[in-house]
């Protein structure tokens, strides 16, 4: 894939969206690469990269054709849409696929054969720019990354770089790709990010929510008949004393029943962004007769899958900071570099998790087993239920078999959540449609301990404690010591 722009070239930008000439640098796998540059109307360029204020900005959107096609001259989206092809999509765009579970994902549809397309802004790693942050592997460019799948495997994941809040570029990407389905991953995922000012607050309410109404109108304009797989969370449901349904609640009330949507009780701004998406896709199910798949998913851990371990150029981030680590990931790395592991209060704080492994499993299925036209379907994503006290119970006898001497502190909880409570939640309709979990094991988090050791030098001990205060969020944009 070719290189967006170099820091070392200068170019004239216009206000208006007229592609280049020529394309703009020739790239060492000659692939087809086409610029278009123009004056942004994206709200993280705005906001992000000019530290809160209303300015705007270059965006490069970049399209990259594979080397074996060339550039389409015209579409073939009604031909290829009312086809009598198998029901199985072939042609799968992962929003956010430059990100933890985006790039799994991708590479695992992309060797599983369907034809794969990453739509990133790569705004991810411009968050760990502002913050002092890094993942504990380090992780290539995404340029690097696709040459490097090409090279291992022969198959070519395309890429579109720019922001789906901006919805030209939007409508020209589906136009381009015509996708069969889209799994989104492209959300700002982190609930201390959303609660560290009013700012970041913003932010992620209008990038995830103005997003997600964009794809589900370039749906609607362009591939009506294409499948959403939207990435939720069970973070939405809360902590509530009955047994938590997947999406659905059927109840009597004053002698009445009725089908209902579970209810919600989201607990941080970027937990409600969640919410107002599922309230959003499920309207549009209704009105527009869109077909879409809402997987809630637990907290993911780990981070290899067979294709990231295919190449160190194509390893996947692991985050450990108070602001987008996970909770199984952050002890490993405490322990393996001998921080107490960090409870939060109690540690009573019980959630659904599963293994990244699994997380690219359960969208295979989503996408093999369509929802129907008009229906919006919602599942219930994680293997096993585990309290905080659980995990670090769990991690401290295992690192105590590979000799280290793992604590345990509990320190005041940044966050506004019951810390003891009931929690059940159900989980079979993925199991039902062929989901095989890889449940938490001593050897699994013997791996994950080991992988910890070895990238230990790497790990940045100011940024294990949480530093994002659910009650001191303010108006002042604040800036994380580093």
């Amino acid at each position: 894939m070719a290189h967006l722009l170099s820091t070392s070239c200068s170019i004239k930008l216009s206000s208006s969206h007229r592609p280049l000439s020529q394309p703009f640098r020739q790239c060492p796998t000659k692939c087809l690469t086409f610029f278009t540059l123009g004056t942004s109307k994206s709200p993280f360029k705005r906001f992000i990269l000019q530290g809160g204020t209303q300015q705007a900005s270059c965006v490069v959107r970049a399209t990259v054709a594979p080397i074996s096609q060339e550039t389409p001259t015209q579409s073939s989206s009604d031909s290829r849409q009312n086809s009598s092809e198998p029901s199985k999509p072939k042609r799968v765009m992962v929003i956010g696929g430059d990100g933890y579970c985006g790039w799994a994902t991708a590479l695992h549809l992309s060797n599983k054969g369907y034809e794969v397309a990453i739509v990133d802004s790569l705004i991810r790693r411009l968050f760990d720019q502002q913050l002092g942050l890094d993942s504990l592997t380090p992780i290539a460019s995404i340029h690097n990354r696709l040459r490097c799948w090409r090279s291992v495997t022969g198959k070519t994941i395309e890429l579109y770089i720019g922001d789906i809040c901006d919805f030209e570029f939007l409508s020209e990407t589906f136009k381009s790709f015509e996708p069969d389905a889209v799994v989104h991953f492209g959300e700002q995922r982190s609930a201390p990010y959303s609660m560290i000012d009013r700012n970041r607050a913003v932010f992620t309410q209008h990038n995830n929510v103005i997003g997600t109404l964009n794809v589900l109108f370039a749906i609607k304009e362009f591939r009506d008949q294409c499948h959403l797989v939207k990435l939720g969370t069970m973070g939405e449901y809360g902590t509530p004393n009955i047994d938590i349904e997947e999406g659905y609640i059927t109840i009597t009330h004053n002698g009445r029943t009725d089908t209902l949507p579970f209810p919600k009780q989201a607990s941080s701004f970027y937990h409600l962004s969640k919410v107002h998406d599922s309230n959003n896709i499920a309207f549009t199910c209704k009105a527009w007769g869109i077909r879409a798949t809402d997987l809630n998913q637990g907290v993911v851990y780990g981070v290899r899958t067979d294709e990231t371990e295919m190449h160190e150029e194509l390893s996947n981030r692991l985050d450990y900071d108070g602001v987008f680590g996970t909770a199984l990931n952050r002890f490993c790395v405490q322990a393996a570099v001998g921080h107490p592991l960090t409870v939060y209060g109690k540690g009573g704080q019980t959630r659904g998790y599963l293994d990244i492994r699994d997380t690219v499993q359960c969208v295979e299925l989503a996408i093999a087993n369509p929802a129907q036209p008009g229906e919006f379907r919602v599942f219930n994503q994680f293997t096993e239920q585990f309290s905080v006290n659980e995990l670090a119970s769990l991690v401290t006898k295992a690192g105590e078999k590979l000799g280290l001497d793992v604590k345990t502190i509990s320190v005041p909880n940044p966050r506004v959540e019951a810390e003891e409570h009931y929690y059940n939640a159900k989980h079979t309709k993925l199991i039902e449609l062929g989901l095989e979990p890889h449940l938490l094991s001593d050897s699994l988090l013997d791996s994950l301990l080991n992988f910890a050791i070895k990238f230990k030098d790497r790990v940045d001990t100011k940024q294990i404690m949480p530093s994002v205060s659910w009650k001191k969020i303010g108006v002042k944009p604040k800036t994380l010591a580093a």
